[in-house]
């Protein structure tokens, strides 16, 4: 049989188990037609490659990404970052700004809670510094700001606004009146305010160019797109650029994509868009057919959804959705042949989760047909944590943050038992128990901006620290940012089979794609990495250096 590639002497990591190494491969037609010893190759003619001994892996499927929001983040200018020590020198520090940069509107800055050290600020600090123009303060986390006057008017938030999820996505209040501080999705349409009107196609694909050239070096040939808060809108937009592209054979990469509910008044509403989604969103490169829920916030602000309160407040956050809601809407979208995907940091937003999907797997049986996937369990109850794998919902965990950093810039990880206590620091991110159970563990590199040129979306930055949970100046990463020292528990630590696993099949499960993507079997598409060094032995620390030497996806070569 003539074939388009050939390859011989290599050490081919196949993620598949029943041919988990191999050292020959051949490619026809953007598909593999055979994977195994170099005896086999005898029935195929065509040029033939010897690869000395170099290592090949199938192309990496990063689970949970946004690209949507990395395409609005390159147009909005997120401000200058406040450089402070307290409340008073912040305000004098935006003061100043302000004077000497007139006309702006809005004026936004950056700025980092532990900077206010225990203070905080309102509309009326904000007022008194710039009556006239808008500010909009994004706190360093990306999931809260604070705004003045002129900014609430605009987006007509009153006192009487009523808040999108209680304790969850909600406006500060002092005595009744809104403070201009909002939090999670309450705080998305400041933060990006009036950029639907002035985002252009143009700046759409450049944007959205940009990312593909990250994909192609680095050999990322599949990902979930996780939704854009609070901006379905925008998200559309996008999409549907990307449609338009990918009919005309330019977009490389394979996206699955959602239609994301941040309200739970709009749940209705939502799922119907997530079948218009799923019709309108089907060509050779994206699909959408997953419903995503923000369940609940992050840890740092405490709106992540806990059974054992947090330890400096008594607070347990909320969620999104209750076990009832959650129940009934898996089987409304097991009635439409969609998949459900949440946002759970919080132990308890993963317990309502695993909660509606044994409900529902005792009335629907074998029915029950809906993937089910629970991303970032920064926190997971002892008690929950052997239920994914009998429950066959999917663990997907961003392996960046697995050094106790995500939300602190380089401060030390001590600061997580000032939060949720000793005990509950000691046992976050607790992928490889879960892995061991025998769950479907899947990883993502989960950032909502391409900044710092997609270091955090790297996905062997990721596995290094997945490896290691531990940033040192050997991990490419941002620059100035590491950690003490590593995140206990140090038996969570992954070895690097399980991280490619994990980037690759697991995660083409968890898009519904493993009949064609995930790993290097014959029938299934020719996405596939040439590295010049050995990834098996390579050690730990510094992983994150690796690039691949040659990127093929369905049998092409993508990278220069």
């Amino acid at each position: 049989m003539k074939a388009d590639q050939i390859i011989r002497n290599a050490k081919i990591f196949t993620s598949d188990q029943n041919n988990p190494i191999a050292s020959a491969l051949v490619v026809k037609d953007g598909k593999f037609a055979y994977v195994g010893d170099e005896a086999g190759l005898s029935d195929y003619e065509g040029e033939v490659t010897d690869l000395g001994g170099r290592f090949i892996m199938p192309g990496i499927i990063d689970s949970h990404v946004h690209i949507t929001t990395g395409v609005a983040f390159e147009y909005v200018d997120l401000g200058v970052y406040v450089l402070c020590a307290n409340k008073k020198e912040a305000l004098e520090f935006m003061k100043e700004h302000i004077s000497k940069n007139p006309g702006q509107d809005p004026y936004r800055f950056v700025l980092d809670r532990a900077c206010l050290n225990g203070e905080d600020l309102s509309k009326e600090d904000l007022d008194a510094i710039c009556p006239d123009r808008g500010i909009v303060i994004l706190e360093g986390e990306c999931h809260s700001v604070w705004v003045n006057s002129k900014m609430l008017e605009r987006h007509g938030i009153t006192d009487d606004t009523p808040d999108p999820v209680p304790e969850l996505a909600y406006y500060v209040r002092k005595d009744g009146h809104i403070t201009g501080n909002a939090f999670e999705s309450a705080s998305w349409p400041f933060l990006f305010d009036q950029l639907k009107e002035n985002l252009t196609d143009e700046m759409i694909g450049k944007a959205v160019s940009y990312w593909i050239d990250f994909c192609e070096k680095h050999g990322v040939s599949a990902v979930f797109d996780a939704g854009f808060p609070s901006h379905n809108d925008i998200h559309e937009m996008i999409y549907t650029y990307m449609r338009e592209l990918d009919k005309q054979g330019k977009l490389p990469v394979y996206v699955d994509g959602c239609y994301m509910l941040t309200d739970p008044r709009k749940v209705d509403e939502a799922l119907e868009e997530t079948k218009r989604f799923n019709r309108e969103f089907d060509t050779e490169h994206l699909k959408v057919h997953t419903f995503k829920v923000l369940m609940d916030g992050t840890l740092k602000i405490e709106t992540a959804a806990m059974i054992t309160p947090y330890e400096d407040t008594g607070a347990v956050g909320a969620t999104t959705l209750s076990v009832d809601e959650t129940a009934d809407l898996l089987i409304k979208l097991n009635e439409a042949g969609l998949d459900f995907h949440a946002h759970t940091v919080g132990e308890r937003s993963a317990r309502i989760v695993l909660d509606a999907v044994e409900r529902v797997r005792k009335e629907l049986g074998d029915r029950f047909r809906v993937r089910v996937t629970c991303t970032h369990l920064w926190v997971q109850d002892d008690d929950d944590l052997s239920r994914f794998a009998q429950l066959g919902v999917i663990a997907n965990y961003t392996p960046a943050w697995h050094a106790g950093n995500m939300g602190l810039g380089c401060e030390p990880c001590e600061f997580w038992p000032s939060v949720i206590g000793s005990e509950r620091a000691l046992k976050m991110y607790r992928s490889k128990t879960v892995w061991d159970t025998g769950a479907l563990v899947t990883w993502s590199s989960d950032d909502v901006g391409f900044w710092d040129e997609f270091v955090s979306w790297n996905p062997y930055s990721n596995m290094e620290i997945g490896m290691t949970r531990w940033i040192t100046e050997k991990t490419k990463w941002i620059e100035g940012e590491t950690t003490e020292n590593p995140l206990a528990p140090l038996s969570e630590r992954m070895n690097i089979e399980e991280m490619i696993l994990g980037y690759t099949i697991n995660g083409a499960k968890q898009l519904g794609i493993e009949d064609r993507k995930g790993s290097i079997e014959a029938g299934k598409d020719a996405d596939f990495l040439v590295f010049d060094n050995d990834l098996l032995t390579a050690e730990p620390e510094g992983f994150s250096h690796n690039v691949p030497a040659e990127v093929y996806f369905s049998g092409k070569k993508r990278n220069d």
